[in-house]
């Protein structure tokens, strides 16, 4: 019997992180790799998010390759389907497509005598180094409401729309008020009968410099491409500036009252303004930008509850105070598993145990990118790696760097594998977990689905992202052990 098919690298998921990747390996001659992904598309989280109204919240000039410009979009944030079109058209023009594997689900992965082992729902594979870019918002996360599975009516997630449930005229539930609940609310409010959005905690919702990019604008970027560098670099700059608020909370004040101010425009009625107003500083949960998100919600037909929701019936939602409200319809706009990654359970180590278990309900990597006792495993937006303030295209473009560089110092020094030492690891999540303490989310009892189940802040980045690029530039040995092949 045949063993595994070899390839020297891996790649799980075929999102950004994943044909960035494999964009980047091409463009530095290596070749001998594949990219698995478990869907019949590539696009990852812009593939499986397709409900009303989704669109980026980070502007579209950041929220691209830097070594893949798009000078044709059509707006400054882009749509949902613009973006997943462009992932799509960087597989032609890279010519990806012969190492893609669709519809590859993978079901586990341990390294074993030297090598990768990567079992999927289509065959096992082998490789040196595995990549892991499964992306963090992959995974939908649900509450477990009692009830539900008696529930008669039409239940789905955001990130699993269901097209073909016609809304128009419903009775619909939607549970949870984050960044994908603020843009199908206002989307689907006009046709239905009535919604009632159950929220937990209000967002703070900032206006949205949105535009449509004029036509002069894409040609000059089509001509002259050092003009949409330029601009690229301009937004940047100004996300960067941004992130102080994060880093030092004294300054968010000034980006609340922008908020509050946004909320008065948008809401007149005193008593809805007060569900509205969050408790907490700006920047403790994520920043959500929209210009009619609030407008949704003085609608007739939209109501805002705020009491907890105590059980589901066959046709209604219950909440705590006894108010039994008839619905047909719930969507979850309740996020995903970031700091739980179901990833985490499939990969095994040099011990055999699970990332999961390794890292006992806090995520910890060197560089958010490699892992002690996970020889040649480099992960992508994984732990501190995310970003409140910009694009995390630059945070995954900063672990392509540091991949090549590592790839790199294996070849030339005949090495066949490596991990973070348990001493560099360590000291370097000690002293990401002390520059967290004085940040927002971590402030004033701030809760968020950036802490996980210990409490500890381990998705987000403490720090301005220029600093990471520093730190990533170049792969440090110093760091590192040979791993042998026993």
């Amino acid at each position: 019997m045949a063993g595994p098919q070899h390839f020297r690298i891996v790649v799980v998921g075929a999102g950004f992180g994943g044909l960035g990747t494999a964009i980047r390996l091409k463009q530095r001659g290596y070749d001998d790799f594949v990219v698995l992904d478990r869907g019949t598309d590539v696009g990852g989280t812009w593939r499986d998010n397709t409900y009303p109204g989704c669109s980026c919240d980070v502007p579209s000039h950041l929220y691209s390759y830097s070594f893949g410009l798009n000078p044709n979009w059509s707006r400054s944030f882009s749509p949902q389907a613009e973006i997943w079109d462009y992932l799509r058209r960087c597989v032609a023009e890279y010519g990806l497509d012969r190492h893609l594997r669709m519809e590859h689900e993978v079901t586990g992965a341990a390294w074993e005598g030297g090598r990768w082992v990567i079992d999927t729902s289509r065959g096992a594979y082998s490789a040196d180094v595995l990549v892991v870019a499964a992306g963090p918002l992959c995974e939908p996360s649900l509450p477990k409401l009692p009830g539900l599975e008696a529930f008669e009516g039409e239940v789905f997630h955001s990130a699993r729309w269901n097209h073909e449930h016609d809304l128009a005229g419903r009775r619909v539930a939607v549970v949870g008020t984050g960044a994908s609940a603020i843009q199908f609310v206002p989307a689907i409010a006009p046709d239905v009968r009535q919604l009632h959005l159950f929220q937990r905690t209000p967002p703070w919702v900032m206006p949205k410099a949105d535009r449509p990019l004029t036509r002069a604008e894409r040609g000059l970027f089509r001509a002259v491409p050092a003009a949409q560098r330029l601009a690229r670099s301009g937004i940047y700059w100004a996300r960067e500036a941004q992130g102080s608020g994060f880093l030092h909370p004294a300054v968010m004040r000034l980006g609340m009252l922008t908020a509050r101010r946004h909320l008065r425009k948008q809401v007149p009625d005193p008593a809805m303004r007060a569900k509205l107003t969050p408790s907490y500083t700006l920047g403790c949960k994520r920043v959500l930008l929209s210009n009619n998100y609030y407008p949704a919600l003085t609608r007739p037909n939209v109501e805002v509850v705020t009491d907890a929701i105590a059980e589901v019936r066959a046709d209604a939602v219950v909440t705590a105070d006894g108010t039994a409200r008839t619905v047909d319809t719930i969507i979850f706009g309740t996020g995903f598993h970031v700091t739980d990654p179901p990833v985490a359970q499939l990969v095994r180590g040099r011990d055999g145990r699970t990332l999961a278990e390794a890292w006992q309900g806090s995520m910890r990597a060197y560089l958010g990118t490699t892992v002690a006792g996970f020889p040649n495993l480099f992960l992508l937006l994984g732990p501190n790696t995310g970003v409140g303030h910009t694009s995390v295209v630059f945070m995954m473009e900063c672990q392509l760097a540091y991949l090549l560089s590592a790839l790199e110092h294996l070849d030339r020094n005949g090495v066949a594998a490596i991990e973070p030492t348990p001493e560099a690891q360590r000291a370097y999540n000690s002293t990401v977990d002390r520059k967290m303490a004085g940040t927002v989310w971590m402030r004033g009892g701030c809760q968020s689905w950036y802490l996980d189940s210990t409490g500890r802040n381990s998705a987000i980045w403490p720090g301005y992202t220029w600093t990471y690029r520093l730190r990533t530039r170049r792969f440090d040995p110093s760091a590192y052990q040979v791993v042998s092949h026993a």
